[in-house]
């Protein structure tokens, strides 16, 4: 049999060229997983289903992305706020939209985030000699311009890297790269806990902020001088194609298919409405679960879609209603719970004064974010 070695591939229109290292499969590579960021390109919102929400400090909007807020009702976000076109090769962004004009103080910041998993970022050995370097990459546009910045910080919040970065024209999306040496001093979790905090700076104080470029145990949220976008009323801030992988280049953002990547998200947030309806808004009887109880009035579990992160967090809510604490038993809304809360599954739901033998109606949210 003939063998075929090669270096790289071009494609026959000579314009993309794949570099082949190897045909076994490294660390580095991780692939199907070379982008640590889940739903970097803004396509999954299981909470909101593209509906503006004013966030509160550690509010989630798109999943995976919350924010971090010194002062609520400062800004909004949605996904696809504004509704301009994304970069080529996008659908979607998530759109922030300042609320007011206001003066940060000086201790304060206005974050948007993503904590991606241990298990996830184990292999940067960050916190060892061994401490591999990385490239955040992302698509950004703003009403406003100059320098902008973030930063990337460990789980006890004692470990920083500041960063920059410029936005040259005002409302055009341009595409930025930071690569950052690996942090070899710190605590760096590897395990289902937080092991890379990545953030984007909406406004932060000046004594949160730093000189970018270097690790350091000060907490600076933000690099010196970056613009606030929560001081300009009206100001937006639009960002897609997040990705955040191992080496010192921006490769091509990693696409991962619908399904996939829904499954990545589930692991953090699931629920049982149908996609397009908003939890604790939607009453549409589609989105409900049936059970049937006993005769105690009380009825058993059901398993999640994917295995979660650690137990969650569970909504009940009665079928209809946006009400959270209840379940519809016997024609009646009744004060529920969720009890016997696992990874994989709820194991009962108590029903205060249930009614036997008939159907348990009720949605349900279970969150297990970092």
């Amino acid at each position: 049999m003939s063998t075929l070695k090669v270096n790289a591939v071009t494609d026959a229109s000579g314009g993309n060229t794949a570099t082949i290292n190897s045909m076994t499969p490294t660390a580095d590579s991780l692939q199907g997983f070379r982008n640590r960021i889940i739903n970097g390109d803004m396509r999954i919102d299981q909470r909101n289903a593209g509906a503006s929400v004013t966030p509160t400090n550690a509010g989630y909007t798109l999943d995976r992305w919350f924010f971090s807020l010194s002062q609520a009702s400062k800004l909004t976000a949605q996904q696809d706020a504004g509704a301009v076109t994304p970069p080529t090769g996008f659908n979607d962004y998530l759109g922030v939209t300042s609320s007011s004009a206001y003066t940060v103080g000086a201790t304060e910041l206005f974050l948007l985030r993503q904590a991606i998993e241990g298990f996830n970022t184990a292999d940067l050995g960050w916190g060892t000699a061994n401490a591999k370097t990385v490239t955040l990459s992302f698509w950004v546009r703003s009403s406003l311009t100059g320098a902008f910045g973030g930063s990337i910080f460990n789980s006890a919040a004692d470990r920083f890297y500041p960063y920059s970065y410029t936005i040259s024209s005002a409302n055009t999306w341009e595409q930025k790269s930071i690569t950052i040496a690996g942090d070899t001093t710190g605590t760096w979790l590897v395990t289902n806990g937080i092991g890379v905090n990545v953030s984007f700076s909406l406004g932060t104080g000046s004594t949160r902020s730093g000189t970018a470029g270097s690790w350091g145990s000060t907490t600076f949220w933000s690099s010196t001088g970056a613009t606030s976008v929560v001081g300009t009323n009206g100001a937006t801030f639009y960002i897609t194609g997040v990705q955040f992988e191992v080496g010192s280049v921006a490769t091509p953002f990693e696409r991962r298919d619908y399904g996939r990547e829904l499954q990545l998200c589930l692991r953090y947030y699931q629920n049982s409405f149908n996609v397009g309806n908003q939890p604790g808004v939607s009453t549409s009887t589609s989105d409900a679960i049936h059970l049937l109880s006993w005769g105690d009035g009380n009825c058993s579990g059901f398993p999640f879609q994917v295995p979660m992160r650690a137990a969650p967090t569970v909504t009940l809510r009665a079928q209809g209603s946006t009400t959270a604490g209840q379940v519809g038993s016997g024609g009646t809304d009744r004060s529920a719970s969720a009890t016997n809360i696992g990874a994989k599954q709820v194991g009962f739901i108590t029903v205060t004064s249930g009614t036997a033998n008939t159907y348990t109606r009720f949605t349900w949210e279970a969150a297990s974010e970092l």
